[in-house]
């Protein structure tokens, strides 16, 4: 049976983005060493799953990027999770084999814990959950979630989006890893 890992990044005060889905704060903390983490794990991933909004936002964007993640987020397949259907991406360069990942990624739009526990069923390497506030917190209600991969940033938001207004009942978590980056970031992974 395969993981379902979620990697969610959150302020201090606990948001993950501004109240109008604001995440260049993001990008402010991160040094070479977070960056080397943060490639490393995602190459431990079978699938990267997002809801549709993520993924129509990023779609675009990485076929083309040149960055440390762009060779992880374009060779690792990727599912896409809709209530409000999903008419694909229209990417310029398609056959691009950065491109392909995008293009070809599986879309669900059934019931998203079936669709989880289906996915999870599978054999394979483990599902990363990446995304935004509303996927995460839908995603989180589940209770499908084997480890949660939060990385805080050093940064205070006072207002914003968060993703455990999700959770239907108190969870007791084990706190597997910490690690500490020098621009300020703390990566604490967590499992059930």
């Amino acid at each position: 049976m395969r993981k379902l890992i979620m990697k969610m990044s959150l302020s201090i005060d606990g948001f993950v983005s501004g109240p109008n889905g604001e995440n260049d704060w993001i990008f402010r903390s991160s040094d070479e060493t977070s960056r080397a983490w943060v490639v490393e794990r995602s190459w431990e991933a079978g699938l990267i799953i997002m809801g549709r909004k993520s993924f129509e936002g990023m779609a675009p964007y990485w076929p083309t990027a040149t960055g440390p993640f762009a060779a992880p987020m374009n060779e690792i397949p990727k599912g896409v999770f809709t209530q409000k259907g999903f008419k694909g991406v229209d990417l310029p360069g398609t056959d691009s084999p950065a491109a392909a990942s995008w293009v070809g990624a599986q879309v669900f739009d059934g019931d998203l814990a079936e669709e989880i526990k289906k996915l999870k069923s599978q054999p394979g390497k483990p599902i990363c959950a990446i995304g935004g506030a509303g996927f995460m917190s839908n995603l989180i209600a589940t209770g499908l979630i084997d480890e949660y991969i939060l990385v805080t940033h050093p940064v205070v938001l006072g207002k914003g989006l968060t993703i455990f207004n999700g959770a239907t009942q108190p969870m007791d978590l084990k706190l597997a890893d910490v690690k500490a980056f020098p621009g300020g970031i703390v990566a604490r992974t967590y499992r059930i």
